[in-house]
């Protein structure tokens, strides 16, 4: 991508042409008082460009040159035509003035485009005025009224008074909560970095909270939160969440949900800037002021420790100046917070290793076990989904899930007794199936002694609720599969629980409910082939009946019936079966 030509020389052209007319003025020999019209009107032209370099030279990096530049480009076609027909005018031969027809109506069409020209540049020079927002309409956007608000607003927040600032940024808000078009107008005319300059103050908190939702409602589209990321925005975001008052707290913390829920590269780099210490702290309310970290095994770690370590310092100071605030602030306001950390640590966990071990290692599990304990409504929801999305990273990195779900760290205890309270006590399905997903993806951590997990999962395999049931399978294969170490003693264990009636129940449900009951059934039997329930419950003749239509419906789970087929007659008929095919199957 070509680079942009700096503003004082794109405003420069039009002001190159405005002489060049002028000279040519003085040599017309037709049209004499209409080419003269056509100078006074490149004359003022010339005059406001001059102020707007002027303006932009003062300015310097705080001008907002995006309609300057559309605008300027619009003059400088309409000076070249006013130079072109001036030039037409020049004093010549009585043949050449025959073949170069020049008409009165070509001067009033130029004069015309001349007047437009001016009124945008008066209508360019007004936005740049910091005494107030402008509202109204140039020519040049007389067909796109919203492009000419985007330009006020905008330089409004650029230059404009404190007030003007935030008026316009609420404006931007409005804008960009309407439609999609709004939004990427608003980021392709250049509207991200003043906002985040103006969360970056510490002004105003009103300032703070309309430039946050603003960019909120900007990040619902990956192209959008990349452009925030590119503009060095998420230092801004994690700076102002971990130093700012309550209610602009609120705000940012739903922003990095919203950018964390569109955009991976954006997880990462709030993991990299260490989002996640400011909103455990926050959900807690209680700062750490220990070494929340585990012992590093890396370089990196230790330079990431000491950086922390040093925002800690510098950030103290500040943080005791908004204790009182806090203090003060509503039991409404301090939920409300609580619930947008809870949202935000979801998002960030989500398909992240590396947030979920920052929220483990921030002892942000403690924390989300004890809201999931004592609140109820979202918050209670967004904690448990954190939770949740944290225990389906360990479940595939073994390094996180030995770390962080040790059967003898007290944080991982306290975490699987609130799963399990809600998988027994909850009368929410969404609860349940989320706190059931979580306990599955726990399952290799569990040791053989641990019963108290499967039994609940056990009993939800005859919940009313067929999602709930199906969960419940699903997390029993988990522990009943032959990547579990432990597959033979867990399988055990759901027999005993008496799990094989209700999930006979089950292969009657629906199309994915029997599926996950048929996988289950088939472990069990491989695992525990000689166990009397599964005798009594005729799993055989099910398994049987199972293979001829499983191979056309589910061809990869031919194998595992077959295979569970073959250790239920090893056991149940008391001789190897008659098929050949599987007489290897060990």
């Amino acid at each position: 991508m070509m680079e942009e030509n700096r503003i004082e020389d794109v405003l420069s052209f039009p002001i190159l042409l405005s002489e060049r007319i002028r000279n040519s003025v003085s040599e017309a020999g037709t049209f004499q008082a209409d080419c003269t019209e056509l100078d006074k009107q490149a004359d003022r032209l010339s005059q406001m460009l001059r102020s707007s370099v002027r303006l932009s030279t003062a300015a310097g990096a705080a001008f907002y040159d995006r309609p300057a530049r559309r605008i300027a480009a619009d003059l400088s076609k309409n000076l070249d035509r006013a130079l072109t027909l001036v030039r037409k005018c020049k004093g010549r031969s009585v043949l050449r003035r025959v073949v170069t027809i020049v008409t009165q109506a070509d001067f009033r069409k130029i004069q015309n485009l001349l007047e437009s020209s001016i009124a945008d540049m008066n209508w360019l020079l007004s936005i740049y005025d910091k005494d107030s927002i402008v509202f109204s309409l140039p020519p040049i956007a007389s067909n796109d009224p919203i492009l000419s608000w985007v330009w006020s607003f905008i330089a409004s927040i650029h230059l404009g008074q404190l007030n003007d600032r935030i008026e316009a940024a609420n404006e931007l808000a409005s804008l960009a909560r309407d439609n999609d078009r709004n939004k990427k107008m608003i980021v392709e005319e250049g509207g991200v970095p003043p906002l985040l300059k103006l969360l970056k103050e510490n002004s105003s908190q009103e300032a703070q909270i309309a430039a946050a939702i603003a960019l909120f409602n900007l990040s619902d589209d990956q192209e959008r939160v990349l452009l925030i990321v590119d503009e060095l925005g998420i230092p801004i975001i994690v700076q102002i969440l971990g130093d700012s008052p309550m209610r602009v707290q609120i705000r940012v913390a739903n922003l990095v949900s919203r950018m964390a829920e569109h955009d991976n590269v954006a997880k990462e780099e709030f993991a990299r800037e260490n989002a996640i210490r400011p909103l455990v702290t926050l959900l807690s309310f209680e700062p750490f002021m220990d070494d929340p970290y585990q012992k590093p095994q890396s370089i990196h770690s230790i330079v990431q420790i000491s950086k922390e370590k040093e925002m800690n310092s510098n950030h103290r100071s500040h943080l005791s100046q908004h204790r009182k605030e806090r203090e003060n602030e509503t039991v409404e306001v301090k939920h409300e917070l609580k619930t947008s950390c809870a949202e935000a640590l979801w998002k960030l966990a989500k398909g992240s290793v590396s947030n979920s071990r920052r929220i483990t290692e921030t002892k942000g599990l403690l924390c989300l076990a004890k809201l999931i304990e004592k609140e109820k409504g979202e918050l209670q929801f967004n904690c448990l989904m954190a939770l949740m999305e944290i225990t389906a990273e360990a479940e595939s990195n073994a390094d996180l899930r030995r770390a962080a779900f040790k059967t003898n760290s007290p944080a991982a205890k306290a975490a699987v007794d609130q799963l399990l309270n809600i998988v027994n006590d909850s009368d929410n399905p969404s609860l349940q199936i989320a706190a059931i997903k979580s306990i599955g993806s726990l399952a290799h951590t569990f040791p053989a002694r641990e019963t108290r997990v499967i039994s609940p999962l056990v009993k939800q395999l005859g919940h009313r609720n067929q999602d709930v049931a199906t969960e419940a399978t699903i997390s029993l294969v988990k522990f009943a599969c032959p990547e579990n170490f432990l597959c033979m003693e867990h399988s055990k264990t759901v027999i005993e629980f008496n799990g094989v009636p209700p999930l006979m129940k089950l292969l009657r449900g629906g199309e994915r409910t029997q599926l996950h009951g048929l996988v289950l059934l088939c472990y069990l039997a491989i695992n525990v082939g000689n166990s009397e329930a599964l005798e009594q419950a005729r799993v055989l003749n099910v398994l049987e009946g199972a293979e001829r239509t499983v191979a056309a419906q589910y061809p990869e789970l031919k194998e595992l019936v077959s295979k569970a087929i073959y250790h239920l007659n090893l056991y149940h008929a008391g001789a190897l079966p008659h098929r050949q095919s599987y007489n290897n199957i060990p």
